[in-house]
């Protein structure tokens, strides 16, 4: 059985990151640079968008509440209901930070109220 058949429920996490995301005009954000997952229920919180920079220098990781993301088999890429002006005061860390969401428990409640989900 190949779990990354789009006709597939089901997806692993090394298939998500790396992928495109998109916003509802068709430009390119950036890809998925990991997945925050709550180890007592096993669901997907977060997607971490890798936004900005210049081939991956100088890029910032924008957690999205996983909600949010909507895949697109014509893309083969996810789409967000956001533009990248919505992206200029989210809640971001770079990639040598330690991420907020793994020390700071109401991070995750602060990104999802930013995106009002």
């Amino acid at each position: 059985m190949d779990i990354t058949s789009t006709n597939s429920a089901v997806i692993c996490s090394d298939k998500v990151e790396g992928t495109a995301v998109y916003n509802n005009a068709g430009d390119k954000l950036g890809s998925i640079d990991k997945l925050v997952i709550d180890k007592r229920s096993g669901q997907v919180r977060h997607a971490v968008l890798e936004f900005g920079g210049f081939l991956g220098i100088g890029t910032d990781r924008y957690p999205l509440p996983w909600s949010m993301l909507h895949y697109d088999t014509s893309k083969d890429g996810y789409v967000v209901p956001l533009d990248k002006d919505r992206l200029k005061d989210a809640p971001r860390y770079t990639s040598s930070d330690v991420p907020p969401f793994t020390t700071d428990t109401s991070y995750g409640n602060r990104v999802n109220s930013y995106y009002g989900y």
